[in-house]
């Protein structure tokens, strides 16, 4: 492991929403409801519209730290953390031993998920590895990835495009030789 499971899954969690932002994304209050379960989302949920646009207003902002170098990530963090107030503590509770928080359960959920992937980047920063934050490298793609492989190959996001460009490889390979 790379970094401390949390940080892994608030690094998963950040490029998933950040991969919300293509075709049929978190258009609606249910789709959110839904990511919230499957990204397992705890703390207070105001469930409305509010709450669904201010969660896709931080897509944005995210997905900058994908592409910024350094310097820019660090500024990116930094604002996130102080515009949601962050005070980190370590907390336990459903099923997770002691991990960051850094913002009350009852902030609301686009802080808390800003929070938590600063503090994820905070981490990545730290450990001189913001290159494993990519973008996929289909050409027809605009996904974001994280990089948590040992060796740093992973290329393509989770739609199907490694497969795709396999499948194209192969077929380009074929063609070749006949």
């Amino acid at each position: 492991m790379l970094f401390a499971h949390d940080t892994e899954v608030a690094l998963a969690a950040a490029a998933a929403l950040v991969n919300t932002q293509g075709d049929g994304g978190l258009d609606t209050v249910g789709e959110l409801d839904a990511f919230v379960s499957a990204w397992g989302w705890t703390g207070s949920r105001r469930h409305n519209r509010a709450e669904l646009d201010s969660v896709r207003d931080l897509r944005p902002r995210l997905r900058s730290l994908w592409t910024a170098d350094a310097d820019g990530a660090v500024q990116t963090v930094n604002a996130l953390l102080t515009e949601a107030h962050a005070l980190p503590q370590l907390v336990k509770h459903d099923g997770w031993d002691y991990h960051l928080h850094a913002t009350p359960p009852a902030a609301p959920l686009a802080d808390r998920m800003a929070v938590e992937a600063a503090m994820a980047v905070v981490d990545v920063i730290r450990s001189g590895e913001l290159a494993r934050l990519r973008l996929c490298a289909a050409d027809d793609c605009d996904n974001v990835l994280v990089d948590l492989s040992k060796n740093r190959s992973r290329r393509f996001c989770e739609s199907g495009c490694g497969n795709r460009a396999n499948v194209a490889a192969y077929r380009a390979r074929r063609a070749a030789t006949t």
